[in-house]
C-alpha cells in the first residue's frame, strides 16, 4: 500500500477576517526568491558595519533595485486611494508602509486592497526584469496605533544601517 506523506501546512499569512481594503496603515515585507541579494549594488552589500555612519538613503541600488523602487513609487499613481508613507529597498527584500486614509474620521474602503496593489507591484517588477524574482506571497502587519507606527517607521529607516544584523541577512 502507498503511504503518501502529508505536506506541511502553509502558515496563514493574512489576518483572518480582516478587510485589507479598509482604512489603516500596513507594514509590508516582500522578499526575493531564495533571498538572493539582487537589489543593492554589489559593492555595498557589506558596507554596514557596527561603526558605519552612512545614512540609510545613501545606498546605491542595482538595476533590479531601481526597477523595484520605481514600481514602489508608482503604487499611489496606479492606486490613488493608497498612500506610500515610507519604504526601503534592502539587498533581498523591501519594506513598505502603505496607508488607506480615513475620510473625515470615517473608516472608508478603498476600491483596491493592499494585497492587490502589492501583488501588482511584484508582477510589474518581474515582467520588467524578465523573470520572477519574488518569494511567494509577502508578510503584512496591520499597524495598530501611533506607537506601533513609530516603532516600525524607525525600523524601516534604520534597516540599511543594520543590514548585517537583519533577520534576512545573507552573504553572497
Amino acid at each position: 500500500m502507498y503511504n503518501k506523506k502529508e505536506l506541511p501546512k502553509r502558515k496563514q499569512n493574512r489576518l483572518k477576517g480582516y478587510d485589507y481594503a479598509s482604512s489603516g496603515a500596513y507594514f509590508i515585507t516582500v522578499c526575493t526568491k531564495d533571498r538572493k541579494n539582487i537589489f543593492w549594488d554589489k559593492s555595498q552589500l557589506n558596507f554596514a558595519k557596527e561603526d558605519s555612519i552612512l545614512p540609510p538613503d545613501s545606498v546605491r541600488l542595482s538595476t533590479y533595485g531601481k526597477i523595484t523602487e520605481e514600481a514602489i513609487n508608482a503604487i499611489p499613481k496606479h492606486y490613488p486611494h493608497i498612500e506610500l508613507l515610507q519604504y526601503v529597498v534592502m539587498p533581498n527584500h523591501v519594506h513598505m508602509i502603505l496607508l488607506i486614509p480615513y475620510d473625515n474620521g470615517r473608516i472608508i474602503s478603498s476600491p483596491t486592497s493592499i494585497l492587490t496593489a502589492v501583488g501588482q507591484m511584484k508582477r510589474h517588477v518581474s515582467k520588467k526584469v524578465g523573470e520572477s524574482i519574488w518569494q511567494r506571497s509577502f508578510h503584512d502587519h496591520v499597524i495598530r496605533d501611533k506607537t506601533d507606527y513609530e516603532t516600525i517607521s524607525k525600523y524601516v529607516y534604520e534597516n540599511p544601517i543594520k543590514w548585517q544584523y537583519d533577520y534576512f541577512y545573507t552573504e553572497e
